[in-house]
C-alpha cells in the first residue's frame, strides 16, 4: 500500500505511518478518544476474520504422537486469508458441514521410507480445488528454506495421511484464527496525565520506562514542567499502535477489516436503538437511524458474532451447544442480525 498520498483531515481521525514492514506496522492514531483507540486495538485482536484448519479427518497415523495432537498443530498453522470476504461462515452456508463455499481443503500425505528421520512441514499441506479463490487457504511459509513449521517427526517405516478442513472464524472463538501475535499500545508515554501516578509498587520510573521513540513524538511541551499547574480535564489524543502480523493477513488488511467490524457492531446497535418499526435505517428522519453500509446486511458481511465449530455438533451449532458460549449473550449459533 502506497502511504504517501494519503489524505490529511486534521479534524476528523489522522494516521501516521512510522513504519512499514510486510509483517509489522507501526503508526500513531490522533484526534480519537482512549475509548475508541482501544477498542480498535481489541477488535483487531480478536474479531478480525482468518482461515485455519477446524476439522482434521485422520486417515492413518503411525508416528508416535497421537491424532489429537497433531490436529492441535495443524490448527496452529497460519492460512493465507487474503480476500477473506469470499469465504462464507459456515452458519450462514446452505450445506450440511462444508462446502467449496465455507472452506478450504487441505491434505497432508507423508511416509518415511528411509533410515533418517523425516520432518513433515506446513509445505507438505496440499491445497484441494475448488476453492473461493487462489490465496486463501495456502500454508504461510516465510522461513528462507520454504519449509514453514514442522508439523511432525517419522521414522522409518511411519506415515500419516490426513484431510483438514480449513474455516473462516475469529479469535474470540478460538486463538488460532487470530489474526496478529501481539499489538502494542501506548498513550501519554510522558505520563504528563499521571495516569500511572499509582500503577507502581516501588519506582515508576524503573517499572514503568519511557519509551524514547513514542516520547520524541510527542509535541514539546508534552512533558510537565515543575510547577505547571495540572490540567484535570486533559484527555489523550494520540496513541501509539505497533501491530505484529503472523502472516495470513498483511497489517495494513487487519487494521482496515478492524475498522469494517466495528463499523459494523455499530451498525448493528443504531438499528436496534432504531426499533423494530425502523429496520431498514428510517429513525423518523433524524439522520440516526440503523441503516448499515451497502454489502453489511447478513450473509458473510453480517455481524460477526463469533465462529461455529463441529467438535460437537457439526455445522451450524456451537461447540458448547446451542446458540450461546458459556461467556454469556454472544450468540454464536445464530445467522446475521436478531430479526
Amino acid at each position: 500500500m502506497d502511504y504517501g498520498a494519503m489524505d490529511v483531515d486534521e479534524v476528523g481521525p489522522r494516521v501516521v505511518i512510522r513504519e512499514s514492514f510486510p509483517d509489522r506496522a507501526d503508526f500513531v492514531l490522533e484526534n480519537v478518544d482512549l475509548a475508541f483507540a482501544n477498542s480498535l486495538r481489541r477488535t483487531m485482536l480478536a474479531e478480525v476474520p482468518t482461515m485455519a484448519i477446524d476439522l482434521v479427518e485422520v486417515d492413518e497415523n503411525t508416528s508416535v504422537l497421537a491424532d489429537e495432537f497433531i490436529a492441535h498443530r495443524l490448527g496452529l498453522i497460519p492460512l493465507n486469508s487474503k480476500q477473506i470476504e469470499d469465504v462464507l461462515y459456515t452458519r450462514d452456508c446452505d450445506c450440511d458441514q462444508y462446502c467449496e463455499n465455507c472452506s478450504v481443503t487441505l491434505t497432508m500425505h507423508a511416509k518415511c521410507t528411509g533410515d533418517e528421520i523425516m520432518r513433515v512441514y506446513a509445505r507438505d499441506l496440499v491445497v484441494a480445488e475448488p476453492r473461493p479463490n487462489e490465496w486463501v487457504g495456502n500454508p504461510v511459509i516465510t522461513d528462507e528454506a520454504g519449509l514453514g513449521a514442522v508439523i511432525c517427526k517419522l521414522r522409518k517405516g511411519q506415515q500419516v495421511r490426513m484431510k483438514c478442513i480449513a474455516k473462516k472464524g475469529i479469535a474470540k472463538e478460538h486463538a488460532k484464527w487470530a489474526p496478529t501475535s501481539a499489538i502494542g499500545f501506548e498513550y501519554d508515554p510522558n505520563n504528563k496525565l499521571r495516569h500511572l501516578d499509582y500503577w507502581y509498587e516501588i519506582n515508576p520510573i524503573a517499572e514503568w520506562p519511557v519509551d524514547e521513540k513514542n516520547a520524541s513524538w510527542e509535541s514539546e511541551g508534552g512533558i510537565q514542567q515543575n510547577g505547571e499547574p495540572f490540567d484535570y480535564n486533559a484527555v489523550p489524543s494520540r496513541f501509539f499502535f505497533d501491530l505484529e502480523s503472523i502472516g495470513n493477513l498483511e497489517p495494513d488488511a487487519v487494521v482496515q477489516q478492524g475498522i469494517k467490524v466495528m463499523q459494523q457492531k455499530l451498525a448493528a446497535v443504531l438499528q436496534e436503538l432504531a426499533g423494530d418499526e425502523n429496520r431498514n435505517g428510517d429513525a423518523g428522519g433524524d439522520g440516526f437511524g440503523g441503516q448499515e453500509p451497502d454489502g453489511m446486511q447478513g450473509g458473510e458481511y453480517g455481524v460477526d458474532q463469533g465462529y461455529t465449530t463441529p467438535y460437537v455438533n457439526p455445522g451450524a451449532t456451537s461447540q458448547w451447544g446451542g446458540g450461546a458460549t458459556p461467556y454469556g449473550a454472544t450468540p454464536y449459533g445464530q445467522s446475521g442480525w436478531n430479526q
